[in-house]
């Protein structure tokens, strides 16, 4: 389900605003937390801006949650819980950066440590996220369905093809390079530590 850009940007507003409000964050204690400006996650709160990749990463680390957190709707933990996410529900996003999309497989707010993205990334193009460190420890593993990414990580870059699968641990800068000229597809599995204990 490719959602329409307003929609999506009101259903990250409200998640956004829903997950700042349950850990009781100011809009200035977040932008120190995430290094987003105070100006910049009001408009983001408001559904006022398109936010980029690398924009709701940083809100996400701030907010100690993984970025696929960012796309669930605020009010499905008030709703019954479905195990089967169907592709027709699915939610699609696209970077307006650079215009890569990523769709949410996994049900959402299921009770569960892992998330699973899928990817599309267009030729050429490059993301690169200033990750901070989070409250708790976020896993992700990058599995190459189609073409080629390289991903560098803790300024070792590798380069991925159809069938590899780089493991990684998200406290630290990553890039996600496509350098081919064809559409390359991923899945991200993503984890959070299960035990509560992060980094203090």
């Amino acid at each position: 389900m490719k959602d329409a850009a307003p929609n999506l940007n009101q259903r990250i507003a409200e998640r956004v605003g829903q997950l700042r409000t349950s850990r009781e964050l100011s809009l200035d204690a977040l932008a120190r937390k995430s290094g987003v400006s105070r100006s910049m996650i009001s408009l983001v709160e408001r559904g006022e801006s398109s936010p980029t990749a690398v924009v709701l990463e940083k809100l996400a680390a701030g907010l100690n949650v993984p970025l696929a957190s960012l796309f669930d709707p605020p009010a499905a933990a008030k709703q019954v819980l479905s195990p089967v996410a169907r592709l027709k529900d699915q939610v699609e996003w696209q970077d307006p950066a650079s215009g890569y999309l990523r769709r949410n497989v996994s049900p959402a707010n299921v009770p569960q440590p892992m998330k699973i993205v899928e990817v599309h990334f267009p030729p050429r193009q490059r993301v690169a996220f200033e990750t901070n460190v989070r409250d708790v420890t976020v896993y992700e593993q990058v599995w190459v369905l189609e073409g080629t990414i390289e991903v560098t990580v803790n300024n070792e870059c590798h380069r991925l093809r159809a069938g590899d699968c780089l493991a990684m641990q998200l406290d630290g800068p990553k890039i996600f390079h496509n350098p081919t000229r064809k559409t390359a597809r991923y899945a991200i599995v993503v984890a959070s530590d299960s035990n509560g204990r992060g980094r203090r």
